[in-house]
This record gives C-alpha cells, structure tokens and sequence, in this order.
C-alpha cells in the first residue's frame, strides 16, 4: 500500500460553505455540486469552468444528474427540483414535510426518488412537472429520517437514523424486499451499491465499513464483512473519524472511502486490501465521485462540522487523475506446493 502524490487540479469558483455532494455525469466531464451556500453548481473539469449555477431557498443537501445539462436537487428548503442548465429553468416536482437530504435518478424505473428527515421515501414522475399531484408517484414510510440512499438497477437501498436499511425493488414499492439493521454499531453515514448489483457497503460515524450482500443464502451471508479505517493512534489513544463518503470505480468495483481525517483510501473488497491511500487534504472529505470511465476522481475537501465550529479551511474541489496501479485489484499470489 503507497501513498500518492499531490492533491489533484483545484476547481475554480468553489463553493462557499459545506459541500454535501457532487458527482460525475454518465456523458461527460461535468459535475455537479450541492453546497450548503444554497447553490447547486455544474462544472466543466476538462475546462476547469463553472458551466452555471442555481439559488435555491435553503442549504442544498444533495444533487443527481438526469442528463449532461439537467439534473435535480433537494435541501433544507423541504423542496424536489428538477433543474435545467443549458436553458437556465427549474421546476418543482414537489416537497417533503421536512429537509430533503437524498435524491437519486432511476434510469430503469424512469423516476426521481427522494429521501426526507420527514421519515418517508417519495418517487416522482419528472415528465409531469406541473404540479406536484401530478408527478408524484408513491410515498413510502421509512422507520426514521433518511440519512443516505443507493441504486443499483431496480434496487434501492435506504440507510436511516437508528441504523436501519431498507432494500426495495423499485417495481414494487408497497413493502421493502428486506428489512435490516446496520451491522456497525454507529450512526450510518453512507450508502453505496456494488456495480456488480450483488450488495453494499455502508460506512458509520466511528471509521468502520461494512461489505454487505442481498443474497440471504448462508453462502452470501458468510461473505460479509466490516473493518476499520481512518483512524490513528496519538498517545496512545485511538481517534476514530467517520467515514462521509463511499465511491466505487466504474470499471474495477474497487472503491474509495474519504473521512473527516481527511484523507482518501482506495479498497479491495474482495481481497480485502487497502490499494492506496492519496496524500492528506486540508480537512474533511465530504464527497467523493469517479467519472464514468474511472480516469478521474473528484475530492470535496470540506469541513462537516463533527467537532462544532471552530475556525476551517476553505471549500475546495479537487479532481485527480487515476492511475490504474491505485484502483486495479493486485491479483492473490499463492505460494508454490513444496515439490
């Protein structure tokens, strides 16, 4: 395991408090990033150019593409938007009673889901955006406030406050297929499918992930797993940091975690190995997203707030090139049989 040089090129007009998401478009280059400033921004990287941006009417909590120029939004403001950059318009889809801290877009399904401090689940149809009776499709009751959200296909998998996840297919929403309870003793703080489609995995406040899978056999069960990371001992003392976010690469299903350590690992998961962990950022990485083709990796450093105020460095985003030697899996080498 080694560490990598440099942080990566700094984006132009970043945010001006909290970045709580971004993410890479499945087209191109772009980015989009929600901040705690009220703004959701959309990046060109390739050009280090900030494409256009939206005011909304409370912190942005969380943003998702539709396509290269659209995508939707939801915060504080207890408001789902769908939002179009080339043209400069958004529409409300709806609201929730309260915060809105998730939002994903179903490709399969064709829908906006959204996740709520409000303690329920909401898909809309985004084609019927002219009143909210019209484009929302189902709400669903959660067992308490959604903290983190994840699809894979037609699964969706809800994490919650008191550690609970619920995975759904999307085709039938009326109950969730399974119902259960974090593996880590901790408050969730991500979620984030496999690209295989097979599992999870799910970070907590007190640096540990868990590596879940759907299949309840006792074969697939037996596979599970969790382990520590972003910690370190000082005096003797163990200081544990949560683990904000969970990025998996598009092509090998390796994965990064980045914590209030401020530093980024890199993950085997099926070897259990740690690939490579990136040289440390100026505080606490609060998001991580890989391009469609894995070759870049976009790096919110930004403060989270976990010990109170006090004085921090500035919002930064960082995009990094991603050499193969940091995601790919090391093949296992097996020891020759004595002749």
């Amino acid at each position: 395991m080694t560490q990598a040089p440099s942080a990566g090129n700094e984006l132009s007009n970043p945010p001006s408090d909290g970045i709580s998401n971004l993410r890479f478009s499945n087209n191109s280059d772009h980015l989009l990033v929600s901040s705690w400033d009220k703004r959701v921004r959309l990046y060109d990287v390739s050009t280090n150019s900030l494409r256009g941006e939206f005011l909304h009417g409370g912190a942005v909590l969380d943003c998702c593409f539709h396509d290269d120029f659209s995508g939707f939004s939801v915060g504080a403001d207890n408001k789902v938007r769908r939002i179009v950059f080339n043209v400069g318009k958004e529409d409300i889809l709806g609201t929730h009673d309260k915060p809105v801290r998730c939002v994903e877009y179903s490709y399969a399904a064709g829908q906006v889901i959204t996740g709520s401090w409000d303690k329920t689940v909401k898909c809309w149809d985004p084609r019927g955006a002219s009143g909210p009776e019209r484009t929302q499709v189902g709400s669903y009751l959660q067992p308490e406030r959604v903290y983190s959200m994840s699809l894979v296909g037609n699964r969706l998998v809800v994490a919650t406050a008191g550690r609970h996840v619920n995975i759904y297919d999307l085709r039938n929403m009326s109950q969730p297929e399974q119902r259960r309870e974090s593996s880590l003793k901790y408050q969730t703080r991500c979620v984030r499918c496999y690209p295989n489609g097979t599992g999870y995995a799910l970070s907590s406040v007190e640096g540990r992930v868990a590596m879940e899978f759907f299949d309840l056999s006792e074969a697939a069960q037996a596979k599970k797993y969790a382990f520590k990371c972003h910690r370190k001992s000082e005096a003797g003392r163990d200081i544990v940091y949560p683990v904000n976010s969970i990025a998996f690469h598009p092509i090998y299903g390796t994965f990064a975690t980045g914590g209030c350590d401020g530093f980024v690992n890199i993950w085997d998961g099926n070897n259990k190995k740690r690939l490579y962990q990136y040289s440390k950022y100026p505080t606490s990485i609060s998001a991580l997203s890989f391009s469609r083709d894995g070759q870049l990796l976009a790096v919110a450093s930004s403060y989270t707030f976990e010990e109170g105020e006090k004085s921090n460095e500035p919002e930064a985003i960082f995009v990094r090139s991603v050499n193969e030697i940091e995601v790919k899996p090391k093949p296992k080498v097996y020891p020759n049989p004595a002749a």
